[in-house]
Parts: structure tokens; C-alpha cells; sequence
């Protein structure tokens, strides 16, 4: 039998591969890949198939799981099933099945254990055989190596073969771990299988990658290991497409390339590589000329003679990448490097999305989501592109919908930037993409990219509907039956809302009513109290529930009551806990003045006996004075008493300093405006007795740290007024507009310190 030895997505191999291939002429040609994608032969090489493309093998067991055996036109394994349909020759793979490969992720690299030195240490790492290729030949990379002495070369079969097997026997027992050595045994029997239907073995070509080559040329097989593989798990297989950039190593795929596009040119000529360079030369001059820069074909001609002029020098036979990039700063760029960067490597890497044959079709999902991107002309390349919905008609509402669905259903295609236009979306928002703020946006702003991930994403998927809304629904309903809070089902009332999931919608308002009665947690009751609001207040309209909207806002009105109840429990938790309680008084504050459907007179009263409550942590007493005055509940006379009488604890400062921190924290602009407030304030910090002055210190400090510089500067204003400080002959206001401090200083020594006395605390 011949074996020959590969590198995957090798030109140079595809090229040697398909002379051998002419001079054998084998009736069988057995390839690297999984055994039961066989069936899937004729389709990876019709006349509609246009690679980058990948076998996929994905879980129909109900667990998510897939994986991928990717090709482009140039990969030695595609090569050799296409010469096979060519001249009407059996193919067929020969490597463990896509089950067995998805059952066997998590023991794909036992067996690796780190040696460790007597002391115990661990052993620093030798040298791999990549690394002392390049140690060695003086290159400075492995994949510059490999270019240099495997692709660009003419070489023979025979020189070709023997030296990739003679490379592959020094590197294949460095990570050969029992997984991959367990591999060798399967697709040694295959081989002897196949030999045993009747084909003479010298009429047989196995096509392998050219570790698994020199294993079996050698004899070191263990055909036990095969015992060790797991039982397959129930799988299917199928033909994507695939890209470019994801055959790039650049992207994390561990059997890519530096440069697809690049090598797809260089196996177009015939692995000519002057010619590979050359093109991607003058791609460069054209990038440039449409980008305004001063290219032109004397540029590009004297890029192409220093790639030829540097591989000479470096002993090459061919200019490669390393050559096409320094010609091409030096040259075209002037030196700088920082276009090649920025746009011009991208087309060696190159965009192209492959096509699959029209016959191997495509599930409802993918059916679904395809039909769906042309009607709305979304994104369907891999690079990425940034575009704003308006969400003020129907076509851009339902575009939206989609896109949510997408986003609950775990599909990788669109990510959501933010509530902004496309052209002011450059930098990633941290605004969630769901939940209550969702409601009542006018636009979304969106970064879309197709990628093979999503075409993954949607054949798993299938196994929870047969459209994005009943997979949407089957994801929602999973997180609404793990819910065990208000606030939990809430969240996938609001998702339900916005991906369109009408039937989850209605399971999600009876999940909160039921917790709602029996849940003692303020923080998500009043999360669920803004998304009630909020779906009361903007409607349902992604949903199509009927008589949703005066259920939401029935339901609305009690969740609201049972969290007004549980307030005054709620606020007697210590410092470290208050956060989330003062995030949610906050809410059931917004929601009483916002929401004319509940109760906003049962908000002032618990809040107005939160504040009189001294058993309550005073940070939520100040809290809710602070929004009781911003929401006009309380007036100025009543401020000043409350602020006045919470400020003279003089035996327990530390309280009364973080009253005054949740109280600042509600608007501090309007607060120290107020110069009954301020004076309270002033007399509280002046009665604070020197050695306790340290101790509450601190927080103090947090408290005056939400002051910005126009709330200093009110603050500033109305202590210099009731000091009596703003004389001298300058207005205060003149004195705080001077930039000098020293001068500042100057006017008066009383002025003086208190200013730094303020600056000590602020």
C-alpha cells in the first residue's frame, strides 16, 4: 500500500500529492477524516461546492456539541478526493467516527503528564522539533521553515515524501498523547478492512496527516489503544461553508496557516510563489491607491524584484510572506509597517465564504436564518459590519426581534453595541443587549458577522425547534424553570418581550405572580416591579399575547404593593449589604413617580417611615430622604429639620455621616444648593469631637466623594455665606474663580483654613 505523508492545507503537498496520484493511478483512495462522512464524498466535491468548506459532526443526543474537519481547495485531503471523483476512483475516510470525536474531547490529551525532577520541580521543557528547525537553519519562525524548505521548493515525489516523513518521525512522539496513538490503530485496521474487500494493496493510496504516516511506516502501532476510545455518542454529520480567516492560525485554528488567500494564489499558479507574491503586490497597490495613498506599478515592481532580491540573499528558492511583507513596508509603505497592519494583511488572509452544494440542503435553522439575512440584507460575510436599526417601524422592529432571537438562542452572529447610530458605535458599549432597558429603545446599534460558528450554532440548535422563536422559547422556558426569585422570572418575562416568545411570555407573568407572593428579597421585587413597569408603560408589542398587556399591568400593581410591604424589613441589614437594597428603593422610587398604576402614596409613607426609623441602617433613611426632596414629597423647611436632626448625633457621628452619605448620594448638585442643608451639614462636621473625627473619617470622605466640581463649588459658596467669608472686598464668586491657590490662600487666614479643611474631606 502507498502511503503518503501530508501537512493539511499544504499547497505544496496538494501539488506533489496530485502527481503522485496521475503516476499510481489507485482504484482506492483512503483520506484522513471521519469514516462516517464517507456518504458525504460526491458532495464535497460537486461542481456547486466551492471551498473553504467543513465537515461538521454535531450531537443529535439532545447535548450541544459539534466539531469540524475544515478544507480549502488546497488541502492535500481535498485534493485527493477530488482527483478520485475525477478519474471515477473509490474514495472514502478512514479516520474514528464524528461520534467517537465528540465523545473523546475530554480525553484528547490524556496521557500528557508534565515530567517533574527529583526535587520535585517540574522539568523545564526541552526544546520541540519545531523550535530547533528554527534554532538550526537560522529562520525566524517555524511557519517561515516550512515555507522555505517545503513549499517553495520544486520538489519531486520522492524528495518530498521521504523528507516529510523523515520530519514527521522527529516530531511525532513529542505530543503523541494515547488519544491520537489510539487513532493510528483505527485507521490501521480501516486500512486492512478496506485491503480485505478485495482491492491489491498496491492499488491503494492513503492520504494521511504526516504524523499518523510515519506511525504506520514504522510499525508503531499499539492496536490495543483502540480499546480506549469511548463509546460514540449519537451524531450526525453535514457540509458547511467555511472562510478564510477561520483557516488562519491567527484565530486560534491550531492546523492553519498565516496566510489562506495568500496560499490560495500560490496553489492557483501551481505553487509558482513569484507569482503568489506578485498578485498579492499589486492586491497591496490597488488597497492603497482606494485608501488616497501615492502607490503606483513602479511601487509594486520594485517591491516585487527586493521579495526576490531578499530570498536570494536568504537562500530561499522563492520569496514567501516574510519577503511579500518587508518589500512591502520598505517599498510601498515608505517603512512604516502601520497600513500593513491596519487593512493590507487582511487580503492575504483573505474573506472568501465558501458554497456548498445546493443537494447536501440545509435545516430549518440554517434555512430560516439564511432566508432571513437576504430579505433584510444583514451582514453575510466573515467581517464584521456595523449598521443601526430605528425602532420606529414594523420591517426594523421585526429585523430586531431576530437578532434577539439570535442572541437568546446562543447563536454567534450579531452583538449588540448600544443605543446609538452606527457610526458613533466604534467602541464596544457595556450596555446589555436584553432586559428592561431594551423596552423603550428607539435605536439599536448592531456589529454583524457571519462566521462558520454560526452555521455550527444553528445545525446544534436544531435539536430545540425547527424556527429560531421555538428555540428561543426552549431556551427562555429552561431559564425560567431554574428561576427561583421574582427578580429571575422578570428577566425572562422582559427577554420573552423583546425576542417575540409569546407562550414563555405568559408562563413568565404566572412564575412572578407566584413568587412575588412568597418572596421576602426587596432587591428582586423591585426588579421585577421596573420590568413590569416597563412592559406596562411601552406595551407588548414584540409579543403577540392576547390580553397580555392588562394582565402585565394587574400584575404590575400587586408586585409593586408586596414590595412597598417589604421595605422597612428590608433596611436593616448592615453597610455591606445595603447596595442592592438601596438599588432597589431607588427603583420603587422611579417606578412610584413614573408608573400611574400603582400605589404611590403606600412609596411616600414607607419611605417617610424609613426616614424617621432609627433602627433602620441610616444609609437607606438618607437615601429616602434625598428622593423624597428630589420627588417634592418633603419641602424645604421639613429638609433642613430632618437633615438637621439626623446630623446632631453627636455620640454616634459615624451614623449621622452615612445618613449623609445615602442622602448625598440621590443628587448632590440639588442638595448642597440648599443652604439650610448645607448649614446642617456645617454644624454636624463642627461638633464632631477631634478624636472621633478620625474614625469617621472615612466615611465621610465616601460620602463627599459623589461631589463633582460644580457641587463643590455650590457647597463652597453657601459655607463661605454662612461664615460671613465672601467679604474682603472680592465676591466669592471672583475668589472661586481663581485658578492661583496661593493667591486664593492669601485673602484671609480664616478663608484659608477652611478651605483646606474642606479639601481634607471632599
Amino acid at each position: 500500500m502507498h502511503l503518503f505523508p501530508v501537512r493539511h492545507h499544504s499547497p505544496r503537498a496538494s501539488a506533489v500529492l496530485r502527481g503522485f496520484l496521475d503516476t499510481v493511478q489507485p482504484d482506492l483512495v483512503l483520506v484522513e477524516g471521519p469514516s462516517d462522512a464517507t456518504p458525504l464524498v460526491d458532495v464535497l466535491v460537486d461542481r456547486e461546492t466551492e471551498p473553504p468548506i467543513a465537515i461538521l459532526g454535531f450531537r443529535t443526543d439532545g447535548t450541544p456539541g459539534s466539531a469540524l474537519w475544515p478544507f480549502a481547495s488546497y488541502s492535500p485531503e481535498y485534493v485527493a478526493i477530488q482527483w478520485a471523483q475525477a478519474n471515477r476512483r473509490r474514495a472514502a475516510f478512514i479516520d474514528i467516527p464524528t461520534g467517537t470525536s465528540l465523545a473523546s474531547r475530554d480525553h484528547e490529551h490524556a496521557g500528557l503528564e508534565q515530567e517533574t525532577a527529583a526535587d520535585g520541580e517540574p522539568t523545564p521543557p526541552s526544546p520541540t522539533i519545531n523550535e530547533l528547525c528554527v534554532e538550526r537553519t537560522g529562520y525566524r519562525s517555524f511557519e517561515e521553515f516550512w515555507e522555505a524548505s517545503f513549499e517553495a521548493p520544486a520538489h519531486d515525489v520522492d524528495g518530498f515524501r521521504a523528507a516529510l516523513t523523515a520530519y514527521a518521525d522527529l516530531v511525532r512522539d513529542e505530543h503523541r498523547d494515547a488519544f491520537h496513538r489510539a487513532r493510528d490503530a483505527y485507521m490501521t485496521r480501516e486500512i486492512e478492512v478496506q485491503t480485505a474487500s478485495g482491492v491489491p494493496s498496491d492499488r491503494i493510496v492513503a492520504v494521511l496527516g504526516a504524523a499518523h504516516a510515519a506511525a504506520i511506516a514504522a510499525g508503531d502501532v499499539d492496536r490495543s489503544l483502540e480499546s480506549t476510545l469511548p463509546a460514540p455518542v449519537q451524531s450526525s454529520v453535514t457540509v458547511i461553508p467555511f472562510s478564510f480567516p477561520r483557516l488562519a492560525q491567527q484565530l486560534g485554528y491550531g492546523a492553519g496557516n498565516r496566510a489562506p488567500h495568500f496560499y490560495q494564489r500560490a496553489h492557483d499558479a501551481g505553487c509558482d510563489y513569484h507569482r503568489a507574491t506578485l498578485e498579492a503586490l499589486i492586491t497591496f497597490t490597488e488597497h492603497l491607491r482606494l485608501r488616497g495613498f501615492a502607490a503606483s506599478l513602479a511601487d509594486t515592481i520594485e517591491a516585487y524584484r527586493l521579495a526576490i532580491l531578499l530570498a536570494d540573499v536568504r537562500g530561499k528558492s522563492g520569496p514567501g510572506l516574510d519577503e511579500v511583507r518587508e518589500a512591502a513596508v520598505a517599498t510601498m509603505c515608505r517603512g512604516d509597517a502601520t497600513h500593513i497592519d491596519s487593512f493590507l494583511w487582511s487580503t492575504v488572509i483573505g474573506r472568501h465564504v465558501g458554497r456548498v452544494a445546493s443537494r447536501i440542503g440545509r435545516n430549518a435553522l440554517q434555512e430560516e436564518f439564511w432566508r432571513e439575512v437576504r430579505q433584510r440584507r444583514l451582514p453575510s460575510t466573515d467581517a464584521p459590519e456595523t449598521f443601526a436599526l430605528h425602532l420606529n417601524n414594523d420591517v426594523e422592529i421585526s429585523t430586531s426581534v431576530f437578532l434577539h432571537r439570535l442572541r437568546v438562542a446562543g447563536v454567534a452572529y450579531a452583538t449588540f453595541q448600544g443605543a446609538r447610530a452606527a457610526t458613533m458605535a466604534s467602541s464596544k458599549s457595556a450596555e446589555a443587549a436584553g432586559g428592561f432597558a431594551a423596552l423603550g429603545r428607539a435605536r439599536e446599534s448592531w456589529e454583524a458577522q457571519w462566521t462558520p460558528a454560526t452555521d455550527v450554532a444553528l445545525v446544534e440548535r436544531i435539536v430545540f425547534g425547527n424556527t429560531l422563536q421555538e428555540v428561543a422559547t426552549r431556551t427562555l422556558d429552561e431559564r425560567l424553570q431554574t428561576a427561583s426569585t421574582t427578580g429571575a422570572a422578570a428577566d425572562v418575562l422582559v427577554e420573552s418581550v423583546i425576542a417575540d416568545c409569546p407562550h414563555t411570555l405568559t408562563a413568565a407573568l404566572d412564575a412572578c405572580d407566584r413568587f412575588a407572593a412568597i418572596d421576602d428579597d426587596l432587591p428582586s421585587l423591585a426588579k421585577a416591579c421596573r420590568a413590569l413597569s416597563g412592559l406596562s408603560a411601552y406595551g407588548t408589542a414584540r409579543s403577540r399575547s392576547a390580553g397580555g398587556d392588562q394582565v402585565i399591568a394587574d400584575l404590575c400593581r400587586k408586585t409593586f404593593s408586596r414590595a412597598v410591604l417589604r421595605v422597612a424589613g428590608a433596611c436593616t441589614v448592615g453597610d455591606e449589604a445595603m447596595p442592592p437594597v438601596t438599588e432597589a428603593l431607588r427603583t420603587l422610587h422611579d417606578v412610584a413617580m413614573s408608573q400611574p398604576l400603582v400605589d404611590k402614596d403606600a412609596w411616600l409613607t414607607a419611605a417617610r417611615d424609613l426616614i424617621e426609623r432609627y433602627e433602620a441602617n441610616p444609609i437607606a433613611s438618607g437615601l429616602a430622604c434625598g428622593l423624597l426632596y428630589l420627588g417634592q414629597a418633603i419641602g424645604e423647611d421639613e429638609i433642613a429639620r430632618i437633615v438637621g436632626q439626623r446630623l446632631s448625633n453627636t455620640l454616634e457621628p459615624d451614623k449621622s455621616a452615612s445618613f449623609l452619605a445615602g442622602f448625598l448620594e440621590v443628587n448632590a448638585l440639588v442638595i448642597v444648593k440648599n443652604r439650610p442643608v448645607v448649614e446642617a451639614l456645617d454644624a454636624f462636621i463642627q461638633s464632631i469631637e477631634a478624636d472621633r473625627f478620625r474614625n469617621v473619617l472615612p466615611t465621610l470622605r465616601r460620602a463627599f466623594s459623589v461631589l463633582g466640581p460644580t457641587e463643590r463649588r455650590y457647597l463652597l459658596e453657601n459655607v463661605l455665606a454662612l461664615r460671613n467669608l465672601s467679604g474682603h472686598g472680592r465676591p466669592a464668586q471672583q475668589i472661586l474663580d481663581e485658578k492661583d491657590r496661593e493667591k486664593l490662600k492669601s485673602i484671609a487666614g480664616d478663608l484659608s483654613k477652611t478651605i483646606d479643611e474642606l479639601d481634607d474631606l471632599l
